[in-house]
């Protein structure tokens, strides 16, 4: 069997454990709005600077959690038990409420540092903040498909919170490019 494809999904389904999925069911969007998101990340790493690069690998790392929490849906494992059971449930990846904090925590770290103007601004005046730019459009794509199969099946809330604030995060770190750039954004005329 090929490694890097099994030709299963020339019809547009999937075999994941003993059920099917159609490749454009909402399990399937989300999973692949995760990736893509975890892939574009991955593409701003590859030429940023030491302490983004780093901020971003655990933002990825997060996002296999998040992907993994995902996936258990098709193998019909049940979420965490919580209480006194606990113990005898899901023993995988969790995404804390702590990285949720931590993550808000930066974010109030670098509005304090570049004290940002209120208003819309148009991306593409540095690089590196419009790739982030751009990678905040993303996280909000995966955010959008995760609330839509969390409607239909049980997700833990912590998912949704952290893409949700994934996207300030990603939209502070490119005001944060900005500003050690020394680039003034422009913003929208409405003309």
């Amino acid at each position: 069997m090929a490694l890097f494809y099994t030709g299963k999904g020339d019809k547009g389904s999937s075999v994941i454990g003993k059920k099917k999925y159609s490749k454009d069911s909402p399990i399937m969007e989300a999973l692949g709005d995760l990736d893509e998101l975890n892939s574009l990340l991955g593409v701003i790493r590859s030429t940023s600077e030491k302490d983004l690069n780093q901020k971003l690998f655990v933002v990825q790392e997060n996002l296999f959690i998040i992907q993994a929490r995902v996936a258990r849906i098709m193998f019909n494992k049940p979420e965490k038990p919580r209480g006194p059971r606990a113990s005898m449930g899901f023993k995988g990846p969790e995404l804390t409420q702590e990285k949720i904090l931590k993550m808000e925590q930066e974010i109030e770290k670098i509005e304090k540092k570049i004290q940002p103007e209120r208003g819309f601004i148009i991306p593409g005046e540095n690089k590196e903040a419009a790739w982030l730019d751009y990678a905040r459009t993303g996280a909000r794509r995966a955010e959008r498909a995760v609330v839509k199969l969390a409607k239909k099946e049980k997700l833990p809330e912590e998912l949704v919170a952290y893409l949700n604030r994934l996207s300030g995060y990603l939209y502070a770190l490119a005001r944060l490019e900005i500003s050690k750039s020394k680039t003034k954004e422009k913003n929208p005329r409405y003309i």
